[in-house]
């Protein structure tokens, strides 16, 4: 008998629609309000737990800000006679701020 795919815990599942977001070079403003829709999913589901949702926030922002320190240090080792890297390097960074930011803000919020 086969197995079902077992589906990716929520907080994997975010950081992956985050991450195809960021991709995509998806401007910091559509990232932040990416993050308010994620937590106001988790929030509205009917099985929602308030503290679930918290603890899940908190995953998620501890994932984006390993995720901000290592867009940092690639950011420093970017060769800066290559304009558009340093331009991809800069909007990735931004994004990712952007989304640190909006998940402190629904982490202070829940």
């Amino acid at each position: 008998m086969a197995r079902k795919p077992s589906r990716p815990r929520p907080v994997d599942a975010a950081i992956l629609r985050l991450m195809a977001l960021v991709a995509k070079g998806v401007a910091p403003h559509r990232m932040a309000r990416e993050v308010e829709i994620i937590a106001g999913e988790w929030a509205a589901a009917p099985e929602a737990d308030p503290a679930e949702v918290r603890d899940r926030l908190d995953q998620l922002r501890e994932l984006i800000a390993a995720g901000v320190a290592d867009a940092e240090e690639q950011v420093l080792d970017v060769d800066t006679s290559e304009p558009a890297a340093v331009k991809q390097a800069a909007a990735t960074l931004a994004a990712l701020r952007a989304t640190q930011e909006a998940t402190a803000r629904a982490l202070e919020a829940a």
